[in-house]
């Protein structure tokens, strides 16, 4: 089976994906230690052209994993700390009046914000206002920035990956339904095995610096990008997560009872349309040129976690969204 009629390019560029991303583990492995699920599907959303949120209480290295997998993937990394006081213009970029030392004629000149790199760490999101917090949304989702009239493009490939705390909520802005929709992936970071904390702390209390090796470029990262899209899906694995999407929906007649008992609002369109790009993506990460209903299931948590919204019914029984997608599964 190819990929759309694919060329022998194509089907190399499959084998080259594959072990590029071994070499990535690989060098990531250096400087993170565990974590291997979420640096999967860090991979898997950042092929797709998705963004990811990240939730995890501190000291779990988000910030060094993400900024170690800019690194070694050559890409440039902005790190925006969000706080109460952030505006707008310190996201997008500000302009500011130049004046020509000859002609003393005054122009506007545009000054760049962090937003225009590769990958945007926005740290605690959560720790600003909604209005600060919506200068991330026309970037995520257009890839564009627009200040004072003027649109200005920003560097592909483009990466946005958030930080939430989850037990410190005095002083937090929760991210509105319409921003949250906008990632891709919702990922909690769990504490490491006692292995793994013991392997952490050896390494990070000694002399050992780790390095590590540049093992893609961003245009060979978007070539990656774009053969994703090449991808065939069959119609019955596109079904199956159109159908796990509806069914998340409480006015929905073909929703299980305990949909309707529970949830407030179901997953939006866009869902759907992650299911099917994170199976992809899978599929040609493991050498398959199409994927499977396994493949959709695999993305399920991560992708439709935050886009359930749960009733009271549900916060009185202790239902949380993950337990309803894992109860979705076995319907």
């Amino acid at each position: 089976m190819k990929i759309n009629n694919a060329s022998g390019d194509d089907v190399l560029l499959v084998e080259n994906l594959n072990d590029t991303i071994k070499n990535i583990k690989n060098e990531i492995g250096k400087v993170i230690i565990g974590q291997d699920e979420i640096i999967d599907q860090l991979l898997i959303s950042l092929l797709a052209r998705g963004h990811c949120l990240l939730v995890g209480v501190p000291g779990l290295a988000k910030t060094l994993l993400i900024k170690t997998l800019a690194e070694v993937m050559h890409l440039s990394f902005k790190r925006i700390q969000f706080t109460p006081d952030l505006m707008p213009s310190d996201i997008t970029g500000i302009e500011l009046v130049e004046e020509d030392p000859l002609s003393k004629q005054r122009n506007f000149k545009f000054i760049p914000g962090p937003i225009f790199a590769n990958v945007v760490l926005a740290d605690e999101i959560n720790r600003t206002p909604p209005k600060t917090q919506s200068a991330l949304l026309e970037a995520m989702q257009e890839h564009k920035v627009t200040t004072a009239g003027t649109t200005y493009s920003l560097n592909e490939p483009f990466f946005v990956l958030a930080t939430q705390n989850p037990i410190e909520q005095e002083g937090t802005y929760p991210l509105p339904e319409a921003q949250l929709d906008r990632f891709m992936f919702n990922l909690w970071l769990g504490y490491p095995s006692l292995s793994e904390e013991i392997k952490i702390v050896q390494t990070t209390t000694s002399n050992y610096i780790p390095e590590v090796s540049k093992v893609v470029s961003a245009h060979e990262l978007i070539d990656f990008q774009n053969l994703v899209r090449k991808v065939p899906v069959a119609e019955n694995v596109i079904e199956f997560a159109v159908n796990i999407v509806n069914k998340t929906r409480p006015d929905n007649t073909h929703s299980p009872q305990f949909i309707k008992n529970w949830i407030s609002w179901g997953a939006g369109p866009r869902a759907s349309q992650y299911l099917i790009l994170a199976a992809k993506t899978k599929a040609i990460i493991e050498g398959r040129f199409t994927p499977n209903i396994d493949d959709v299931k695999f993305a399920m948590i991560p992708t439709l976690r935050h886009r359930i919204i749960t009733n009271f019914s549900a916060e009185a029984e202790g239902i949380n969204s993950v337990e309803i997608i894992k109860k979705l599964l076995i319907e």
